[in-house]
């Protein structure tokens, strides 16, 4: 069987290799939530040197996002991508997602607009991503088997539930399948991505590249585990260079292969490999900064059409955006002052907004109720899903990492809630009001199937 080359011309450095020295990409970190816990994945860490999907310097409203993408072209004039890949799944923020691209699109209609998902939520959403000229869309597919899928996934959640084990991967694997058949018949390019982990799928990934080109991928990309401490597949060690190199040759028969992936950050500026040292920076000057018109400054200046461009203006498209309020945080306190309430303690939570510069207490949230293992956290990410972070007094490590991979920052502290607030909404550091004990209900509590926290 004749090997397939990668052969294109849409100036996409990720799908056109001839690009990658002279077309600039930039993510925008707009989507925090993710409806399926890899084994691979864990997004709490952030180092600037670290290349790996789900780490960002910051999370972007869809307005701040316009605001960066405004930076970054002044200081990487060569973009031609902007593209969404997280920190969680673009899919499971559809709101926040939709909203960005229909920015970015009414301010830089010339600019490539592409998606990095793992398909789960895809189809009810093809229809606006063609309606936007969403041109590239990457999914991950790393099994297309459902006994290798469970063994690679914890749990996926879709509707009002958790599901995990053969239900979850055959559900997905049928939600992946509906996404790369309706990409193709909307005219959009689909990549799919597939992670080589030893032990695990290793055997499998050839036949995934068979499988996904029967349904209308056009390229392959097989990328080699990265191994993450703190996660199941961390133990694992990375494929080497010859074990890759014989993969994708096996892959090579049905698809065409990407192999200069550089594994992209959730915030990623830049030629592919040379990304800007400036990323953290700007992003911390987009969240600081006021709202910004959804026309790049030069074109305002020069008096741009208010019908077309001006964010004073409802778009005309069927996607219209969310008005973002002020930012709201969660708290566990037991009088209304303090920080002094270990989560799995907490029946209800104070909800604060951020008005000037000031918190003000706007409501007080019962929690679900104890027991319901993960079903409890998911639960309490629903009702917290407006606030970016939750300050408790203690954590077990389940709850935190179902809380975080829902896009909930999550500060184990101790001390009055209005400095608190006050550190964090200036981007203090909050190194000074971290708790030594994270357990304070007991020191074997870990947050497992009882619920407590």
């Amino acid at each position: 069987m004749e090997t397939k080359t990668l052969e294109t011309r849409s100036g996409h450095p990720c799908f056109d290799v001839a690009a990658r020295h002279t077309s600039a990409r930039v993510h925008l970190p707009v989507a925090p939530r993710c409806n399926l816990q890899c084994r691979y994945c864990n997004r709490q860490t952030d180092c600037l040197h670290e290349s790996r999907p789900g780490v960002t310097s910051g999370v972007l409203t869809p307005q701040q996002a316009l605001g960066y993408l405004h930076r970054v072209i002044q200081k990487i004039p060569q973009t031609r991508v902007v593209g969404i890949a997280g920190p969680g799944d673009p899919l499971a923020n559809p709101d926040e997602t939709l909203e960005t691209l229909q920015l970015v699109k009414r301010a830089y209609p010339d600019l490539l607009l592409c998606l990095a998902t793992n398909g789960l939520n895809l189809p009810p959403y093809l229809d606006d991503l063609a309606a936007l000229g969403v041109s590239h869309v990457t999914v991950t597919v790393n099994a297309v088997d459902p006994e290798v899928g469970r063994t690679i996934y914890d749990w996926m959640r879709w509707g009002r539930r958790t599901h995990s084990g053969i239900e979850a991967a055959e559900y997905l694997w049928e939600q992946q399948r509906l996404s790369l058949e309706g990409l193709t018949a909307r005219g959009i390019t689909p990549k799919v991505n597939t992670l080589l982990i030893p032990g695990i799928n290793d055997f499998h990934v050839s036949q995934v590249a068979q499988t996904v080109a029967k349904f209308g991928a056009r390229f392959h990309n097989l990328i080699a585990l990265y191994p993450v401490a703190g996660t199941a597949f961390g133990v694992l060690k990375e494929p080497d260079a010859e074990t890759m190199r014989q993969a994708r040759a096996h892959c090579a028969l049905h698809l065409p292969q990407m192999a200069h992936c550089q594994r992209c950050r959730a915030d990623a500026a830049g030629l592919l490999g040379e990304d800007s040292p400036d990323i953290a920076s700007l992003i911390d000057q987009a969240r600081a900064a006021p709202a910004e018109p959804s026309c790049p400054p030069e074109k305002c200046a020069s008096g741009c059409s208010v019908a077309a461009t001006c964010s004073s203006r409802k778009p005309s498209s069927a996607v219209a955006p969310t008005v973002p309020a002020g930012r709201r945080a969660a708290v566990a306190t037991l009088e209304g002052v303090l920080v002094n309430l270990h989560l799995g303690q907490a029946h209800a939570f104070a909800v604060y907004e951020e008005g000037a510069g000031i918190w003000n207490l706007v409501e007080t949230r019962s929690a679900p109720p104890t027991g319901g293992g993960d079903d409890r956290w998911l639960a309490l990410a629903d009702q917290l899903s407006d606030c970016s972070a939750v300050f408790v007094s203690g954590a077990g490590q389940r709850p935190s990492q179902l809380l975080g991979a829902a896009g909930l920052e999550l500060f184990t502290v101790e001390g009055l809630i209005d400095d608190l607030l006050g550190a964090w909404g200036r981007g203090d550091t909050m190194a000074g009001y971290l708790r030594r004990e994270v357990n304070a209900c007991s020191d074997g509590c870990r947050g497992g199937s009882t619920g407590c926290g």
